[in-house]
């Protein structure tokens, strides 16, 4: 299909930097998200790609082709909208045959490759029925076949799942996936919800006020966090950050008045080096956060319940520091877990789990 190139693209409107220098690789066949809050650049990214928008600065090349001068409508690229723009005049064969039959292409060749299209996203059925007529789900469903129809070699998504409800995201998630991997079309995928990125994509990268905080496979993006926000922006519940300062083998938390967090001296010489000065963030995810009745493991550190969601294959319990009500630590507990609002109970921690963040330049110094 197409190997993708973006080289230090830069795009403003105004004042205002929507893109600020990003180089990114996409390989032939690949998936990749482009995720980050509302406002990041990454459909400002996907429309630089496209051709739909030019760059102030910076190259973008397909399979060694310089792109910038070529137009929208030879670039080779589909589309697909959170609007779905299908027409609802026409039925859904004429939706999904519309691109084809302006190329001129015979009527034999276009029923042909109408009926595998829809084949491939189950919409055979609702070939002669009126677009007016379909549900949300179907009507995302033919406005993917329209842009598929097309065979482009890059295919681009923005965010074509947001209307949907959480059952049928859940379902065209695996449809998408089944789909891209049987086309095999390099395809970008513009979300701000982190389980479409982590389920769908082959690498993501995470964007924040125009700037790329991390490029990699999702995996390590949430294993290992290049800074706070990629950390913060990736899982839910979201991770427990604690602040404080790193002295003789010990995080000493400034949100516990009693108690630390102790690491091994392996550790100490290691940590001393790469911090740019004491004040650390600490960072452990909610499922690496267990709650006890007695003291184990490394941490020294009392909470007490504040409340709980039983959530069935899960229980997230939501604590704070016994002196401190407005800090929250979250913990997943098994299934059926009920604590008593207001107990007090040890967090069990192990070293393995921990991330250590600069709280200077943000950045992820160590994960144990």
């Amino acid at each position: 299909m197409a190997n993708i190139v973006l080289e230090k693209l830069v795009k403003s409107f105004g004042k205002q930097i929507a893109v600020q220098d990003l180089s990114l690789e996409i390989k032939d066949k690949e998936f990749i998200a482009l995720l980050g809050p509302s406002g990041c650049g990454k459909t400002t990214t996907m429309n630089m790609v496209s051709g739909l928008l030019k760059p102030d600065s910076g190259k973008i090349y397909f399979d060694g082709k310089l792109m910038n001068p070529v137009p929208p409508g030879k670039r080779g690229v589909g589309f697909m909208f959170q609007n779905y723009a299908v027409f609802t005049f026409l039925n859904v064969y004429d939706n999904i045959s519309f691109g084809l039959k302006i190329g001129n292409m015979s009527k034999e060749q276009i029923d042909k490759e109408v009926n595998e299209v829809a084949r491939l996203l189950q919409i055979r059925h609702l070939l002669r029925m009126s677009a007016s007529g379909l549900s949300i789900n179907d009507m995302q469903r033919v406005a993917l076949a329209r842009s598929m129809i097309t065979k482009p070699q890059i295919f681009l998504l923005d965010e074509p799942l947001s209307n949907l409800d959480a059952a049928l995201r859940a379902v065209m998630r695996a449809e998408l996936k089944k789909i891209q991997q049987e086309l095999g079309q390099t395809t970008i995928y513009v979300t701000h919800d982190q389980v479409e990125a982590m389920s769908l994509a082959d690498r993501i990268a995470v964007m924040n006020f125009a700037i790329l905080q991390q490029y990699d496979t999702p995996h390590n993006i949430y294993n290992r966090p290049k800074n706070l926000f990629v950390a913060n922006f990736i899982g839910s519940p979201t991770i427990n950050f604690f602040e404080g300062t790193y002295k003789s083998g010990a995080f000493n938390l400034n949100d516990f008045q009693k108690g630390n967090i102790a690491v091994s001296s392996k550790y100490n010489g290691q940590i001393d080096d790469m911090l740019k000065q004491q004040e650390v963030v600490v960072g452990i995810r909610p499922e690496h956060v267990k709650l006890s009745d007695s003291k184990s493991g490394i941490s020294e550190l009392r909470v007490k319940i504040a409340s709980y969601e039983p959530l069935g294959s899960k229980t997230v319990v939501y604590c704070h520091p016994d002196a401190n009500p407005e800090i929250i630590v979250k913990s997943i507990m098994a299934s059926g877990y009920k604590p008593k609002l207001g107990e007090s109970k040890w967090l069990e921690i192990k070293e393995k789990d921990l991330y250590l963040f600069d709280k200077v330049s943000t950045d992820l110094v160590l994960r144990f």
